[in-house]
């Protein structure tokens, strides 16, 4: 029998073996899934309820001679029911520990994948399937990208629809939401896949020294991504609309105008109909730049708060955050990607030959390279909040200045504490907070408010305005 025939006769037997066990796993994946609305036993009774449209001026906020900054914060924190706030802190530190199960979930898919030999199979499938070296990479990073998403699944249901369900925060079917899912998977394939094969093939060119050339790709690829996100990835999840003439748009568009920002694309999207939550960004680089505003802004809000949301994220465009935080990122990335680089080495001179990979090169140890980083990034999640939550602050005042509506800006900090825990000890919001807390933020509202009073005092008296 010649080679060929060897050839001809083993790759469907490889084939056959890999789909076989992609369907043991994805058999297991949707066994696990039906058992995870069971676990929404473990959170605490639901009870939240979302704050009435329009804005509040609390009786103690009122502007006048007496005021006082922290009676004035505690009258809005008191705009949360005990059984609002019980349900908000049950779900904010429940965060903390979703968390900690999702990287060990993540360790325990990276070990199935090594350990039972998939990962080595499916480097040879896609060996077989495409000779040269990028295309092999390519091959495998698909398949790599799926059975990882097949085997999170079961967590991703719990974390991302049965949790929000529970808590209020989604009115969104299942059949939406795994639609959302699917889309991200495709998403995360192109990309993803692109981004393996730049990587390994840095790993086979630069040696000893790919870290630091991966931190150069990750900086260029956090621009790329940040660049097309708006235009090419964000309409695929929701469908985006100029937000129609009137005094929302003429409001906004005047608060461009007056700081800087080059752009007339003021939209507003469809998030409705998977979130409850209020939100807004401005995204893109260069020429991409938009305004978005969710339709929950624009429907449970009155127009100070919609200008105090605004304000806060155009002071992200003034102040160049978006290039400080990938600049800070990529410095980050580089010393994690170091670590993994010297425990990768680490990793392999013990268990390589044993798990059957061939170096650092070898694509079958992407998924002990994914868990090293994943470990790394675990530990440095402090280190990137804290860089986050530097530049919320800045935004913050920024956006009280720009927009002067600090009674706008207390009540959305608010109705963002429905699922934020709003008065965390510091190490909590040290540790697990991206923004800053709540009451911090009603805080800093009722400070401006105070140090600007005649203005403050004479837009709250704006009948109109309410």
């Amino acid at each position: 029998m010649n080679d060929s025939t060897v050839v001809i006769e083993t790759r469907p037997r490889i084939l056959f073996g890999a789909l076989t066990r992609f369907k043991c796993l994805l058999i297991v994946a949707v066994l696990l899934a039906c058992c995870v609305p069971n676990l929404g036993a473990w959170a605490a009774e639901p009870g939240a309820r979302e704050l009435p449209v329009g804005l509040q001026i609390p009786a103690a906020a009122q502007p006048g001679p007496d005021f006082d900054v922290d009676r004035a914060t505690a009258a809005y924190i008191d705009l949360l029911s005990p059984a609002q706030r019980a349900a908000s802190d049950a779900y904010f530190e429940g965060g903390y520990w979703l968390q900690l199960w999702s990287l060990l979930y993540g360790l325990a898919v990276a070990a199935l994948l090594l350990c039972t030999g998939l990962s080595q199979r499916l480097r040879d499938l896609a060996g077989r399937w495409g000779k040269r070296a990028w295309p092999r990479t390519g091959l495998y990073a698909i398949f790599y990208l799926v059975f990882t998403f097949v085997l999170t699944l079961p967590l991703s249901i719990y974390s991302g629809f049965v949790r929000e369900h529970q808590y209020q925060l989604s009115e969104q079917s299942f059949g939406g939401w795994l639609r959302d899912q699917l889309v991200g998977l495709g998403v995360t394939v192109v990309l993803g896949t692109v981004a393996i094969c730049f990587l390994y093939a840095v790993l086979r060119r630069a040696g000893r020294l790919w870290w630091t050339w991966a931190s150069v790709l990750t900086f260029i690829a956090l621009l790329l991504v940040l660049m097309i996100s708006p235009v090419f990835i964000s309409p695929l999840f929701n469908r985006y609309q100029p937000v129609p003439a009137g005094e929302v748009r003429e409001a906004v568009l005047s608060m461009a105008r007056a700081n800087q920002i080059p752009t007339g694309h003021l939209e507003w999207f469809d998030a409705s109909k998977q979130t409850t939550r209020v939100s807004a960004n401005v995204s893109g680089l260069w020429g991409t730049t938009r305004i978005n505003l969710n339709d929950n802004l624009l429907e449970k809000t009155s127009l100070p708060e919609i200008k105090a949301v605004l304000g806060h994220e155009m002071g992200h465009y003034v102040l160049n955050h978006v290039m400080k935080m990938v600049v800070y990122f990529s410095v980050l990335f580089t010393g994690i990607l170091l670590l993994t680089h010297w425990l990768l080495e680490v990793s392999l001179a013990r268990w390589g030959d044993r798990l059957h990979l061939r170096g650092r090169e070898d694509v079958a140890a992407l998924p002990l390279l994914s868990a090293i980083a994943s470990l790394l990034l675990f530990v440095a999640t402090p280190a990137l909040n804290g860089i986050v939550r530097e530049d919320e602050v800045e935004a913050d005042a920024f956006g009280l200045n720009a927009a002067r509506e600090p009674y706008g800006f207390a009540m959305v900090a608010m109705r963002l504490s429905s699922y934020r825990k709003i008065s965390p000890t510091p190490l909590e919001e040290v540790l697990f907070f991206d923004h800053p807390s709540g009451y911090h933020r009603v805080r800093a509202a009722m400070l401006w408010q105070k140090e600007n009073l005649p203005a403050a005092a004479a837009a709250a008296k704006d009948p109109a305005r309410q």
